[in-house]
């Protein structure tokens, strides 16, 4: 009835407009009864706050650790929440992003709203898409300017995510590529006989993105040109049609400064037309006399050129099969009579500082690894087949609950041509956590210093409360390949708890407060310092109740978090301004719940001081990012009507509108 009613205040054109946009869509889009379905909690049903667990991290329990924390996260929770969280934290700060989603094949490989959905449900597809599609857009925004999402996905649903993809991620559609995932199997395809033995990997991009492809083979430019001053290569100066295909390609070269005519080949024709062929028609490729001009041509060196006085000459040298070749198919021989006939092929002649880029492409075919690339004129990834997956977690004596992981060799490739050494990664469906463990080994294979989020939920059930796969495979699995390998890395396990909007400012934690903030403000996990610690400053305001948040020696500003106002906490920040504890100038921000009494201390302090300040609400801090404003019913008009039908709406109740004005 609440759809009537909505229905009932439309004139009769945006009804009209409606029907035709709910029928279009239905028909020719992609389309879900995302209605009919229970849905992920509302974006603004609750907010999302994480908790560092120590004993489940790595590498944390250092000094430096301490100090710095870790880039590395592994968060344990629905992968929703997950996003719900890092849309805080990480906003625009992701640039690749790979997942392996479940596949929808109804063999209960995956659970929606703690339930396994199998191939008998009448809503199958339906709860896919949706719960595709909100993860989707909440990853969007994680996205750099530049950044990249690569998806898995099996042949059975490629048409449908691909269409999901275009919806959430219009225009930016780059390609897809193609692996081998197993040997030639009849098991799936005993009915047809036919084995789908490969996957597909779905790119979409930002403007600016660009696969790292690999450097050229500049060594076949090896002929010096002296009147250009650039070396230069030959290719063919011919193209695979036949003289019937494109008559006008069909005619003698003369090679104007020797004076050499050749025969065309009549199966593989010359690249360019003549003026006079043209007949002063406009073509986007030069003319062969202007390439000649240019000098663009390599005419080959002729020793001894054929001559022949008559057409008899010709008959008798092509019957002793002495002729140049291609003049015995010419269907004019009384034309060559009287001319120096060359036996060799004019080719392009191809300059190194014409070449566009310097990289070849990345290709759309992944080979197999022990398999020779027969392209050369491409950048081509290798990768092993799932069962390299299966050997890794076995290697690592890890429970093999992912039937199917995917190699790791796949995910490291894909990485080292999507990356650079400094980038985020981000994986909201880590499983077995594969992705984590590529951007170690790329790191080591490149030094470079990548970071990694991991999302996995532990997948507990009524049947198994103590069930948890994020802590004991994806976790465990990063602990131990660290230590095999002697790699200097760590990372940070987080736990997600989730809080009613009112409940925030009681039920909060300091350690979420720390948690959150510290993610927003450095991009970093660490433990929440002490007076023991290393670093003299934290120690310092950590024992009169300030905790550090982020430190920026550059830029001369440091932000704290005050989890109670006390008056040794206002007497520790006006400290601040003492020589050698801080530099003279910068920057104080400062999270609180109360935050005016603060600006009003800390500027009677900082009063003719070169020292700014900044004193925000710790409440509001807590709710930031993890809100979406929504206009009244009355205000969406058919626009936002039409969604609904389609399952774009979103009945989320707002926190108030006086929330959604601050900034933080």
């Amino acid at each position: 009835m609440s759809l009537l009613n909505e229905l009932e205040h439309l004139s009769a054109p945006q009804l009209r407009r409606l029907l035709t946009e709910h029928l279009t869509r239905q028909k020719l889009g992609l389309y879900w009864e995302a209605s009919a379905i229970e849905r992920d909690a509302a974006l603004n049903a609750d907010v999302v706050l994480p908790r560092l667990v120590p004993e489940w991290s790595h590498g944390l329990d250092t000094a430096a650790a301490q100090a710095t924390g870790s880039g590395n996260l592994i968060i344990e929770g629905d992968n929703f929440d997950s996003l719900r969280l890092l849309k805080s934290t990480h906003a625009h700060q992701v640039r690749v992003i790979y997942i392996d989603p479940p596949y929808n094949t109804g063999n209960k490989d995956w659970v929606y709203n703690d339930r396994y959905v199998g191939a008998n449900d009448r809503w199958r597809h339906s709860q896919w898409l949706e719960f595709l599609y909100r993860r989707l857009q909440l990853a969007k925004d994680l996205l750099t300017h530049d950044g990249v999402i690569l998806v898995s996905i099996n042949d059975e649903n490629r048409a449908r995510l691909e269409l999901l993809m275009d919806e959430v991620f219009p225009g930016r559609r780059v390609g897809s590529l193609v692996w081998k995932k197993r040997r030639t199997s009849n098991a799936a395809g005993v009915e047809h006989f036919f084995s789908t033995d490969h996957e597909h990997v779905l790119i979409y991009a930002n403007p600016g993105f660009e696969f790292s492809g690999s450097e050229k083979d500049f060594s076949k430019y090896n002929q010096w040109d002296e009147q250009k001053q650039d070396w230069w290569t030959s290719t063919q100066l011919t193209l695979g049609f036949n003289k019937d295909q494109r008559k006008n390609l069909y005619y003698p070269l003369r090679d104007p400064v020797a004076d050499i005519w050749y025969p065309c080949d009549p199966n593989r024709v010359w690249a360019r037309a003549t003026e006079e062929r043209l007949s002063g028609r406009q073509v986007r490729t030069e003319t062969m006399e202007a390439l000649v001009a240019q000098n663009g041509v390599h005419f080959p060196d002729e020793a001894e050129p054929a001559y022949y006085s008559s057409v008899e000459e010709i008959s008798a040298a092509v019957a002793r099969d002495e002729a140049p070749p291609h003049l015995a198919a010419q269907e004019d021989l009384a034309f060559w009579v009287n001319k120096k006939i060359g036996y060799g092929k004019p080719r392009f002649k191809t300059y190194r500082s014409q070449l566009r880029t310097d990289t070849q492409p990345l290709s759309s075919w992944i080979y197999e690894f022990g398999k020779e690339v027969w392209d050369e004129s491409v950048s081509s990834l290798s990768s092993g087949m799932t069962s390299e997956g299966t050997k890794v977690l076995r290697d690592l004596s890890l429970d093999e609950s992912f039937p199917y992981p995917k190699p790791l060799s796949l995910i490291q490739n894909l990485l080292q041509q999507a990356t650079r050494p400094g980038d985020t990664v981000l994986d909201f469906f880590a499983g077995s956590g594969t992705t984590g463990h590529a951007v170690l080994a790329l790191n080591t294979q490149d030094d470079g210093n990548r970071k990694f989020i991991l999302c996995s939920s532990t997948e507990a059930t009524a049947k198994e409360p103590g069930k948890n796969l994020c802590r004991d495979v994806c976790a465990e699995r990063m602990r131990r390949v660290i230590a095999a390998n002697g790699w200097d890395a760590s990372f940070a396990y987080l736990q997600l708890d989730k809080l009613s909007p009112a409940d925030v400012p009681f039920e909060s934690t300091p350690a979420h407060a720390f948690a959150l903030l510290t993610l927003r403000a450095a991009r970093v996990a660490r433990p929440m310092p002490d007076a023991a610690s290393g670093d003299a400053l934290q120690a310092r305001l950590a024992e009169a109740g300030v905790w550090v948040l982020a430190q920026d020696a550059a830029s001369e500003s440091l932000t704290v978090l005050v989890p109670q106002v006390t008056d040794a906490a206002l007497a520790a920040l006006a400290a601040l301004q003492l020589p050698g504890v801080t530099p003279s100038r910068g920057h104080l921000r400062v999270f609180s719940r109360r935050p005016e009494i603060v600006r009003q201390a800390l500027q009677r302090a900082f009063w003719g001081s070169d020292k700014t300040l900044e004193s925000l609400s710790l409440r509001r801090a807590l709710w930031h990012g993890q809100r979406t404003p929504r206009r009244s019913v009355r205000q969406r008009g058919a626009s936002d009507a039409t969604q609904k039908i389609a399952g774009g709406a979103d009945s989320a109740p707002t926190m108030g509108q006086n929330d959604s004005k601050e900034v933080v």
